[in-house]
């Protein structure tokens, strides 16, 4: 639960409060460190670095019950997040439930090698998630149920791996999946066109025009407070070659929603100004899974697992867990 009220237990102004969050070396505050915090959720953690088949660095965490694991969960964060800062939370509650929980920072991201918010080819990215997830699994849990998780941009990245990969994983659970950009972020015509053009010779230029996505995505002030806080978090405008490979993908993703056939639950608020709740109605309705939910959340917003009040990230969290506790 998020305290707004100084040590005397007064409550603090929107500045006061600013001011105190700054300091903040973890989103749930300055102490305890890492390691005391995973223990008093009895759970353990490590973090490593991984050497993708393409050699690049990236940045690895696992979250894992004390008790041996009931399932597999890899994780994929969304576009400019990171897994150490609040993405951990989703992973703390599910290790806590008796689920093993890998992730890694994609290229570009966090503490991964690349440049800032560089993604230029998505499939590449697949690829590192493939190679991680596959030798974690191959090493210790082979025999266990796995699944898919993944937030926003790494809900796509996760239908895209089970396109590569077909009855690998048994289950995926798609949070606000960036199957189609929302034309509520989508840059109007003529724009578009002009920034694919400029992308061919200067890809990494960080021009596109959108509003900070920490304020289309949190619902709650003091939420959007902290995650704005996150020392690796990306506040540049998008990249050009990002923006239109994430328009590529997603145009790509829109079209072959009847060719997905994974069991999957897909959850989205239907107040998101980020990715379309829609086209995740479309997903539902077109998908040829036998085995697929979904739910639609009135009012609220992108960030689900977070930026809402706690009681809403209960209310997510519970029909996560319960989807699971169905198959495991």
């Amino acid at each position: 639960m998020l305290e707004n009220r100084d040590q005397k237990g007064h409550p603090m102004a929107m500045e006061e409060e600013t001011k105190t969050n700054q300091k903040r070396k973890y989103y749930w505050g300055n102490t305890p460190e890492e390691e005391d915090y995973y223990k008093l959720h009895s759970i353990d953690s490590t973090a490593s670095f991984f050497n993708s088949p393409r050699g690049l660095s990236l940045f690895t965490r696992s979250w894992l019950p004390l008790t041996p694991p009931r399932g597999i969960i890899c994780m994929v964060h969304g576009y400019g997040n990171d897994i150490s800062w609040t993405f951990q939370a989703t992973a703390i509650f599910l290790a806590g439930n008796g689920f093993a929980c890998f992730a890694l920072d994609m290229e570009g991201h966090g503490r991964s090698e690349g440049l800032k918010a560089f993604v230029p080819d998505v499939d590449a990215v697949v690829d590192d998630y493939l190679a991680f997830f596959t030798s974690i699994i191959d090493a210790n849990y082979q025999n266990l149920p796995k699944f898919l998780f993944g937030e926003s941009m790494g809900g796509a990245i996760c239908l895209l791996t089970q396109f590569r990969k077909p009855n690998f994983f048994d289950g995926a659970i798609l949070i606000a999946p960036m199957c189609k950009i929302s034309d509520k972020v989508r840059p109007s015509w003529p724009i578009p066109e002009i920034l694919m053009f400029v992308s061919k010779f200067a890809p990494t230029l960080a021009i596109v025009p959108t509003a900070d996505l920490v304020d289309k995505s949190v619902k709650v002030p003091e939420k959007r407070i902290i995650g704005a806080m996150n020392p690796m978090r990306y506040t540049g405008k998008p990249r050009l070659g990002t923006v239109t490979e994430l328009l590529r993908v997603t145009e790509y993703l829109s079209s072959r929603l009847s060719e997905v056939n994974i069991p999957f639950i897909v959850l989205h608020g239907d107040a998101d100004a980020v990715t379309d709740p829609a086209v995740s109605e479309e997903l539902y309705e077109k998908a040829k899974s036998e085995d697929k939910r979904l739910k639609i959340y009135e009012g609220m917003m992108h960030s689900l697992l977070f930026g809402e009040t706690d009681e809403n990230v209960e209310i997510v969290r519970g029909d996560i867990l319960s989807w699971l506790n169905d198959r495991c």
